[in-house]
């Protein structure tokens, strides 16, 4: 049986049929209010609303596993009070339905403790930082370089930059959509990359799924107007996506076309080139985010 990796209509949910079916969500990103209210915006929290969500993707999909494919909570470096409520009842809630798979995004860090405040005899597995592979198919966050058997299956779901398209009228006006992005791998950096750290790398020149954020508030990336520099990780800092070729979709299904040409585009907003220095600067300001 081949695999199919399908979207939810007008949701940042993917399905993943193989063997098994598996229901895959993104960059939640629970007690993300917290954090605003730190800065002024007043937010009521999104939790109940976050899980009513995935309660509904879950009746309609029936899967046999959900994979939340990393930042299920939202402050670094420390726990806030209400992630330390919301996060276990927001776990409970999913996995009362179907067994949990978190692989953790930069993100997650003391995940461990949150688990150990979750009910006994529910099934939420704390998976690797850089990825695993179920069901043949392979899932990392983002912010680390993918575990080398990821690239030995022919997919391979990823999420951490929350894509958008940003369409800019002629007068400046702009608004940005949440975005799938269809691509897929440049061999050689990865080469480079396990050749050094010594770990060998089987290769299936594998199609990758560049998930949109499920959590409403915590914004994206404009990947019509983005650069390998401008994207988060070491996958993208190496230049090992292949950018250029990566197929825009809209939540609804409409294909947007080639990021190559969407930046041809009057509707792209377009930079002066920046020196490398400049890249450089920037990397060390963006390093929290998403």
């Amino acid at each position: 049986m081949s695999a199919t990796l399908e979207p939810l209509v007008n949701e940042p949910a993917l399905v993943v049929e193989n063997t098994i079916r598996v229901l895959v969500v993104a960059d939640i990103h629970l007690g993300i209010e917290w954090d605003l209210g730190n800065n002024g915006i007043e937010v009521p929290s999104q939790s109940h609303q976050g899980l009513a969500r995935i309660i509904k993707y879950i009746t309609s999909v029936a899967p046999d596993r959900v994979v939340l494919l990393g930042d299920v909570k939202h402050n670094v470096p420390r726990i806030s009070w209400q992630e330390r409520e919301e996060v276990p009842n927001f776990l409970e809630g999913i996995a009362g339905k179907v067994p949990v798979d978190i692989v953790p995004g930069n993100h997650d860090g003391d995940m461990e403790y949150l688990l150990r405040r979750i009910s006994p005899g529910l099934e939420v597995a704390l998976q690797p930082s850089r990825g695993f592979v179920l069901d043949g198919i392979g899932y990392f966050h983002g912010h680390t370089w993918p575990d080398p058997e990821l690239l030995a299956c022919h997919y391979i779901v990823m999420a951490h930059n929350h894509p958008t398209v940003r369409f800019t009228d002629p007068l400046g006006s702009s608004s940005a959509e949440p975005t799938w992005i269809r691509t897929r791998l440049h061999r050689s950096p990865l080469e480079a990359h396990y050749c050094v750290t010594g770990k060998k790398m089987m290769w299936s020149d594998p199609e990758v799924i560049i998930m949109p954020a499920f959590c409403r508030l915590c914004g994206g990336v404009a990947f019509n107007e983005s650069l390998h520099d401008d994207l988060l990780g070491p996958v993208f800092g190496a230049d090992a996506v292949d950018l250029d070729g990566a197929q825009a979709y809209l939540l609804d299904g409409t294909r947007l076309g080639k990021l190559k040409n969407m930046r041809k585009l009057d509707i792209t907003q377009k930079r002066p080139p920046r020196s490398r220095a400049r890249t450089t600067k920037r990397h060390g300001t963006v390093s929290r985010s998403p």
